[in-house]
């Protein structure tokens, strides 16, 4: 089997996208071709990121062509580059090769979604040139970005003084592979083994709501794991949108209890209901004389997060704020 791209300059998109192809069943021996002679090309077998045209069925995945408006779906916008179309194609295959499950468990749809949100949008978006920011038309850029993983695909081209030749450009579009390769499975792997495992923890903290406070706006988790992501999709999912107002967690390292406000959105500042007003900045003795409340550790001057010595301290901070 053999799978072609094109040859000269390479980007993210093309390196990811066969890697992504290799991860298959069909192409996992494929050997790779880098050609821009459309003869080579219609004698290879899966053709990507050349050759003006997209036809799943002919394993054809160019975005180049005039017209081309294709996107992933499931309410993404952002034009599909090489990768991301190879992704939308072969990705609940690599999900479930990779991670041993069927193809057809709702496992393999969540990290499908999960892994297009978190990984491979951004690929699209730099490839075809979408601003992650709206700007003003030919402003200039608040920041450069050289550290991004298209940035260092780019980074392997060979330089204006090396050597140009077929030789040079695949030994370097190789390392590229294996560079996007690597982060795309190493992100994939911390998605499966840390951040899903967490979404138990939140659901059982949501079923015992009621038995934290009888407001059930309090949630107590267990070990403290990262809830932010869960509670939005399962508040989603359970239609209780904006119950919940705080959460409690256990600091284990300082052995202290945290009550935690929640953010309006994913990343915002601005949060549900803040702590107590009152509190803010105060900490120990003089925070716990302010609230009525023992073992007080501090308020945060920006009312998102405080501390207390024991969890019932903590669930009084929360209970006070509602």
């Amino acid at each position: 089997m053999k799978i072609a791209t094109h040859d000269g300059s390479f980007h993210c998109d093309e390196a990811l996208g066969i890697h992504l192809l290799k991860s298959t069943e069909k192409f996992s021996d494929a050997i790779i071709v880098r050609t821009r002679d459309e003869t080579v090309l219609s004698e290879c077998d899966c053709v990507i990121d050349v050759g003006a045209r997209f036809d799943v069925e002919g394993l054809r995945f160019d975005h180049h062509q005039k017209g081309f408006e294709e996107v992933f779906g499931f309410g993404f916008r952002t034009k599909l580059s090489s990768a991301g179309l190879v992704y939308k194609h072969f990705g609940k295959e690599i999900i479930a090769k990779k991670l041993g499950i069927e193809e057809g468990d709702a496992l393999t749809e969540k990290m499908y979604l999960k892994m297009y949100k978190k990984f491979i949008e951004a690929v699209d978006g730099v490839d075809n040139g979408v601003t992650q920011y709206a700007v003003e038309k030919g402003a200039v850029p608040l920041y450069e970005n050289n550290t991004s993983l298209s940035s260092r695909v780019g980074n392997l081209n060979p330089d204006w003084n090396d050597k140009f030749d077929a030789e040079t450009q695949m030994t370097q579009f190789l390392k590229a592979v294996k560079l996007t390769g690597a982060e795309f499975d190493e992100k994939l792997d911390w998605y499966a083994r840390v951040w899903l495992p967490a979404r138990v923890l939140v659901e059982e903290a949501i079923s015992k709501a009621k038995e934290t406070h009888e407001s059930a706006k309090i949630l107590k988790l267990e070990k403290y794991t990262l809830w932010k992501d869960h509670l939005y999709e399962l508040e989603n999912d359970l239609s209780c949108e904006n119950q919940f107002e705080f959460v409690l967690f256990e600091d284990e390292g300082a052995k202290k209890w945290r009550v935690s406000t929640i953010p309006i959105t994913s990343g915002s500042f601005d949060n549900r209901k803040s702590l107590n007003k009152d509190w803010a900045g105060l900490r120990d003795q003089e925070l716990s004389d302010k609230s009525g409340i023992p073992g007080c550790v501090f308020v945060h001057n920006g009312l998102f997060i405080g501390g207390n010595d024991t969890y019932e301290g903590a669930l009084e901070m929360a209970v006070k704020s509602l």
